[in-house]
């Protein structure tokens, strides 16, 4: 316990480091967050054109389909706050030589190197992407009596399910650090190409795939892009299992899917980066 609170009171520390440097330049701080805003306007005005020209996609109603687009930029914003800015800039630490000094330090390497800077600009992402959540949840019907309100509101329907929220908060974890995974995959080759940049462009790559409900895929030739990225490169769980379990049911096999896929990833992506690392050559060498 003494040392996870450590690492917690050092996450602590980058967090509150990271808040100053982007408030010594409040002007960039603020047109960042404009962006991400004008991002889910775009977002927001793609959604509101494609359900005025039908009630369904894949399996999918509008309100359905709302709660899977917060869903999804609220683990974009999560991965953009806590892993994506640090993952780039893996590859200039490895080229000028900077990675020494962090493998000097009495902490573990991949924690430093994955956690050290926090995007507070992209932030804002996870509280606009849970109000999209919640806006669909209320549209589907979904209320909260904390007060167990009488027959004044009794025409209400309180269908809040705390057990399925749960297990969405859980999940979602699972389709984060799925995502992670992936990151520091593609960000551990940095060791040997130094620059990565293609191999990054797979990182966005992975996104798109993860934006739109996995239905859109089972159809056609596309069967061969939803197998491969359902069960070999499992891009696909990663949002849409969570939104499901919320908003359509539990599907069992999904989950044990999600579940493993994450646990095995982050074993493989630990040993990769740690084997990438014993791979490393320093600036002293």
């Amino acid at each position: 316990m003494g040392r996870l609170a450590r690492y917690f009171r050092l996450l602590s520390a980058f967090a509150r480091f990271s808040l100053t440097n982007e408030m010594a330049f409040r002007g960039n701080f603020l047109v960042k967050v404009l962006v991400e805003v004008l991002w889910l306007g775009i977002l927001l005005v793609f959604y509101d054109t494609l359900f005025t020209h039908t009630g369904d996609v894949a399996g999918w109603n509008a309100h359905q389909y709302l709660f899977f687009l917060g869903c999804y930029y609220t683990l974009e914003g999560t991965i953009e706050t806590l892993f994506l800015e640090n993952a780039l800039d893996f590859a200039e630490l490895v080229r000028t030589g900077n990675l020494d000094f962090y493998l000097l330090k009495p902490i573990d390497e991949q924690f430093l190197v994955s956690l050290r800077k926090i995007d507070w600009s992209t932030a804002p992402k996870l509280l606009l992407g849970g109000a999209i959540m919640a806006v669909a949840m209320g549209m589907m019907g979904w209320s909260f009596n904390p007060l167990d309100l009488p027959s004044a509101l009794a025409g209400v329907r309180w269908t809040f399910e705390p057990g399925r929220v749960i297990g969405f908060v859980a999940l979602f974890a699972c389709g984060v650090a799925l995502a992670y995974s992936f990151l520091l995959l593609l960000s551990s080759t940095s060791v040997w190409l130094v620059r990565n940049e293609n191999l990054m462009e797979l990182w966005w790559l992975f996104t798109t795939l993860m934006r739109y409900p996995r239905g859109i895929y089972e159809r056609d030739w596309w069967f061969i892009l939803y197998y491969g990225c359902w069960y070999v490169v499992p891009v696909l769980l990663v949002v849409n299992v969570p939104a499901d379990l919320l908003v359509k049911g539990a599907e069992p096999e999904n989950i044990a899917l999600l579940i493993a896929a994450s646990a095995v990833l982050l074993f493989v992506s630990r040993r990769f980066f740690f084997y990438a690392l014993r791979s490393y050559s320093s600036a002293s060498s």
